[in-house]
């Protein structure tokens, strides 16, 4: 029968290219789980008295040519006008090897945090260069392996000069030329925990009326915002003599050419690797880095890669230390960081790769002397240049006329900085061009003719003070050598690619973190000159598109949530908690409620939720949980009573930490809201709930959301990713906004929580083209097929693993746990062996020992079709009875295919002693040989790792060996 043109017209191809089961295999899942329909399951699995009964108001599903056309037309809104603003945000060059084999490379952007070291070893090796980029060009001996922007990796640092500094009490000074969003992140950051901050000019030291008041710690940038170098020896030895920690906000690629921070005497180095290729992207995601002295590298915030050995002692990489420092130490972390930003670290590490130390001192030469030229152009056409010495931006006065001269700019399509009535700031970069100097004279009425520019750069003279350029060597390693050519680049990132797991391998079952689909149609936008070459504090006008689609993007998250406004500022999950909790902190002190500070966190709570409460100036109080995984009601109600008073807000996540949806959820609400404080969701599994029930209507009052989980962000190997918060309208005038771009935010917001005004805005198509491609029908059956795809695969394994938690019918939510701790009773074997069994059946493991200790999370999401989803349970299956060898006493407890996993092909390869085959080993039952997926590495010892923290790249002569 022929379909009428309407009926093809109307159908959604894209939700089934997301969704992976088809129409047949639901039935046959269905069946196994016990339903005859997807909304017969949703309905006994989501609790009635959450359950939203309305369609989501969301625009039609369009295709995937119509949504490329729409954000076409948004894009060609934003006009890419040269940016010479600076304030930490350049005009960079992207290898192409490196956007087409990294940045547009799903065996790059679909894995996730290498806490399976074995099967990370690429961006594991990847991120050491970056260590070691960081170390070597900020003097400093330990870097981390990134954190979210220069902001706040300058608020961190903060922290750690607070935790790590001699005087206990006193202020935190910064220098009045720091970049304005990081001190104003600082501020955001501050106040919460008390901790007063000063900004002062200590172009002359630090004034004595401070000093006397105590001073743990000192911000000082390197070149100025206005451009300025200067010397900081001073500065920071007067710090020093107070029992100061210094931090050095530094450019890196001034670095190339000028002394270290650490040659300087700084203890802490922060900044950004932005301008190492990456585009600006309106903002966002840029790789923030910090380095630091070797005492304080044990408290270092975020992820440190560290150097280890595997099981036959071969060097191998892997997380080192406090990774994940807020599980370790929660209501005493003084940092909530929880992810990174390594797909940006990687790009940023390859970029110094493929350039090496000439190509970057280079790069860095020649946009210093276009600044040498831009400033001898103006000032021999009678302009005065404010800045002495400088590396790329010249600080121009001009009397009354700043306005004037930024218009007359951006007329011939240059962006300048205004600061104030009289000052205009020119910033050069990788790609400034003879032509746009010659605009910039125009704008200021210079007779650009009139100018020979190489007679200008034979006499324009040194604009950086010699006893402050760069002597020693960096980038030495032979990495930094050896990859020229960009054949040998393009081989170099292959290599990689190849030693790691993720995505485009096979199914990543996390649990809590939602491993699916980013569609390639969702990602092309991101690379598309309008939306990566916008500059952050760009003239809002200029971006247009931008903010049309980040204002659609906010509304339909709303509506999928049931709140009354969003901000997508945070730019990762940890700062959207920590916005959120701001909010209610705020909210509470325009009541007048100053004395509302406890935050109850249940016992299973994710780490960064009380850290997230600390960094808020809250008290985090413990809520029981019962065995069934649910909120113990009675204690909870028990401490509400006994904080009545100083109630603040209740962290719960929903569906729970454990994978089951809580059936009280309503009442504890309404308890919380009883006492006067507010319900804050955490928004971590909110995959089980689009398009079946909205927080913002059964109770909570504010959620973060996490975009590279549920909305499709990819996770790029640990980051990046948008952490938006969610609020009812009383919470709405507490949301973060920008002190640069007033319409990023309510004028009586908390500040800004990420140094750019929209966050990470340059990956936001990605959300915006998922929620357009699904509409609101799409992302409900998505819902519902990821509820399905878990209850199946909890159905398949319950005969041969325990499911720890369960809801309403007996049915989990998107996720289920199982709990391998009888078999490490009966057989010995742990968590870990199974995780690292799975490695060889091909798969990455689900969430180790999270909530629970000896048990395994798994995710599916409605992405995995039925094919994989077997081939998984076969898997486990098949170590269950491998397990029961173990136990039996077939296979010896010390040697069996768990305890030894994963085979490499060289152990295969080498003599063979063990009680078990070769074949068992390596190609288990289900493992085609013509696919398998071989690790590099055996297993990696952790310890030896933290006894003998090595994070930089091997010596030479162990790179040699």
């Amino acid at each position: 029968m022929t379909s009428s043109l309407s009926e093809l017209e109307q159908s959604s191809p894209f939700e089934n290219r997301h969704i992976g089961p088809a129409a047949e295999a639901q039935a046959k899942m269905l069946a196994q789980v016990g339903y005859g329909s997807l909304d017969e399951l949703t309905a006994a699995a989501v609790p009635d008295a959450i359950r939203s009964l309305t369609a989501l108001d969301l625009p039609a599903a369009r295709s995937e040519a119509e949504v490329l056309d729409e954000l076409r037309e948004l894009a060609g809104r934003n006009q890419v006008l040269r940016s010479m603003i600076g304030l930490g945000y350049y005009g960079t060059f992207t290898p192409p090897v490196i956007l087409r084999n990294v940045l547009e490379n799903p065996s790059w952007y679909t894995a996730y945090t290498p806490y399976q070291p074995e099967i990370s070893q690429g961006r594991l090796e990847a991120l050491l260069n970056f260590q070691t980029v960081v170390t070597e060009l900020t003097g400093l001996p330990t870097a981390g392996a990134s954190l979210l922007d220069e902001g706040t990796a300058a608020a961190e640092a903060v922290a750690l000069a607070r935790r790590m500094g001699k005087v206990k009490g006193g202020v935190f000074v910064i220098d009045a030329d720091t970049l304005p969003q990081t001190t104003a992140v600082i501020e955001t950051r501050t106040v919460p925990t008390g901790i007063e901050t000063v900004v002062a000019d200590l172009s002359e030291g630090i004034p004595a009326e401070i000093a006397e008041r105590g001073v743990f710690g000192v911000l000082l940038q390197y070149p100025g915002a206005s451009g300025a170098v200067r010397d900081l020896t001073p500065v920071i030895a007067q710090a020093k003599e107070l029992g100061a920690v210094v931090t050095v906000a530094a450019d890196l690629l001034a670095l190339t050419l000028l002394k270290s921070p650490g040659e300087l005497g700084a203890d802490i180095a922060v900044g950004t690797t932005q301008r190492f290729g990456v585009p600006m992207g309106f903002g966002g995601p840029h790789a923030g880095y910090m380095s630091v002295r070797a005492e304080f590298a044990r408290s270092l915030p975020g992820r440190l890669v560290g150097v280890s050995v595997d099981a036959d002692g071969n060097r191998a990489y892997r997380l080192a230390l406090q990774t994940r420092e807020q599980h370790i130490r929660r209501e005493k972390a003084t940092s909530n960081i929880c992810t990174a930003q390594v797909l940006l670290a990687v790009m940023a590490s390859m970029y110094a790769v493929y350039h090496g130390p000439d190509g970057l001192a280079k790069i860095a030469s020649r946009t210093h002397r276009y600044a040498s030229v831009l400033a001898e152009g103006l000032r021999r056409g009678g302009v005065e240049v404010v800045t002495g010495s400088f590396f790329d931006t010249v600080t121009a006065r001009v009397e009354g006329r700043a306005a004037e001269v930024v218009a007359a700019a951006a007329a011939v399509g240059v962006n300048l900085r205004q600061d104030g009535a009289d000052l205009v700031g020119i910033a050069c970069d990788e790609t400034t061009t003879r032509a746009d100097l010659a605009a910039v004279w125009g704008a200021f009425d210079v007779k650009a003719a009139e100018l020979d520019i190489d007679a200008l750069d034979a006499e324009a003279g040194a604009s950086l003070p010699d006893a402050l350029l760069r002597t020693d060597e960096y980038l030495t390693h032979p990495t930094f050598h050896a990859h020229r050519s960009e054949t040998a680049m393009l081989r170099y990132l292959r290599s990689l690619a190849d030693k790691d797991y993720a995505l485009d391998r096979g199914m990543i079952p996390l649990g809590s973190c939602t491993m699916k689909l980013n569609a390639t149609t969702e990602m092309e936008a991101i690379t598309w000159p309008e939306f990566a070459n916008v500059h952050p504090f760009a003239p809002v006008e200029q971006a247009a598109g931008y903010l049309q689609l980040i204002n659609e993007l906010e509304d339909r998250l709303a509506e999928v949530t049931g709140y009354d406004k969003v901000s997508i500022q945070p730019n990762a999950g940890s700062q959207g908690e920590l916005a959120g909790l701001l909010a209610v902190r705020a909210y509470h002190l325009s009541n007048g409620d100053s004395g509302r500070d406890v935050c109850l966190i249940p016992s299973s709570a994710h780490g960064t939720n009380a850290a997230s409460a600390v960094m808020a100036g809250m008290r985090v109080v413990v809520v029981k949980t019962l065995a069934d995984g649910d909120v113990d009601v009675e204690d909870l109600r028990a401490k509400i009573e006994q904080h009545r008073d100083s109630l603040a807000v209740l962290m719960v996540t929903y569906p729970s930490t454990h994978g089951v949806f809580e059936e009280n959820i309503g009442d504890i609400c309404a308890a919380i809201h009883e006492a006067g404080g507010q319900v804050y969701v955490d928004g971590a599994n909110l995959n089980a709930l689009v398009g079946l029930a909205k927080p913002g209507k059964f109770g909570a009052d504010v959620s973060h959301l996490n975009l590279h989980k549920t909305f499709c962000i990819p996770h790029g190997g640990g980051g990046p990713g948008v952490g938006p918060v969610a609020v009812r309208a009383h919470l709405a005038p507490f949301l973060p906004n920008h002190p640069l771009q007033p319409t990023a935010g309510p004028e009586t917001g908390v500040g800004p929580i990420s140094a750019a005004p929209w966050g990470s805005a340059a990956i936001l198509p990605i959300s915006w083209s998922y929620v357009r491609l699904m509409g609101g029908e799409g992302l409900k059956r998505a819902t519902q097929v990821a509820v399905l795809n878990a209850n199946y695969i909890a159905k398949r394994l319950a005969p041969y693993f325990p499911v720890l938690f369960t809801g309403p019918g007996g049915l989990v939510a998107h996720e289920c746990i199982i709990d391998l701790r009888p078999l490490a009773k009966s057989a010995g074997v742990s968590v870990d062996d199974v995780a690292k069994r799975l490695i060889d059946y091909g798969f990455h493991a689900p969430t180790m020992s999270f909530p629970v200790a000896g048990t395994l999370m798994i995710e599916p999401t409605e992405s995995e079709d039925l094919t994989e989803i077997d081939r998984f349970c076969s898997a486990m299956i098949a170590i269950r009875a491998e397990i029961d060898k173990v136990g039996s006493g077939e296979w010896p407890a010390e040697d069996n295919p768990l305890h030894n996993a994963p085979h490499t092909a060289a152990a295969l390869a080498g003599e063979w002693d063990h009680a078990y085959t070769r074949a068992e080993a390596v190609f288990p039952a289900g493992v085609n040989p013509t696919t398998k997926y071989w690790p590099p590495v055996r297993r990696i010892d952790g310890a030896y790792g933290d006894r003998n923290l090595v994070c930089s790249c091997p010596p030479m002569d162990e790179y040699e060996g």
